[in-house]
């Protein structure tokens, strides 16, 4: 089983931002935004095949996913 380097909410939705700023310093993603609520952190990936908001967990494994690639 894969560690992932969050134990919580707040550290995953760290974790997908980080990636995110990785992926764009890269030139996987052309721009992504968050929107931060006091219960949780909504990604968008904007010029995504699906231009749907995403949960931290759907943001934090499709960019690691891309990030690895």
């Amino acid at each position: 089983m894969a560690e992932h380097p969050f134990h919580d909410q707040l550290s995953l939705e760290e974790q997908a931002e980080k990636l995110a700023k990785q992926a764009l310093t890269l030139g996987l993603i052309p721009s992504f935004v968050v929107h931060y609520f006091r219960d949780t952190w909504v990604f968008y990936i904007p010029n995504e095949s699906q231009s749907e908001p995403l949960t931290p967990e759907e943001a934090y494994f499709r960019l690691k996913r891309l990030v690895k690639q």
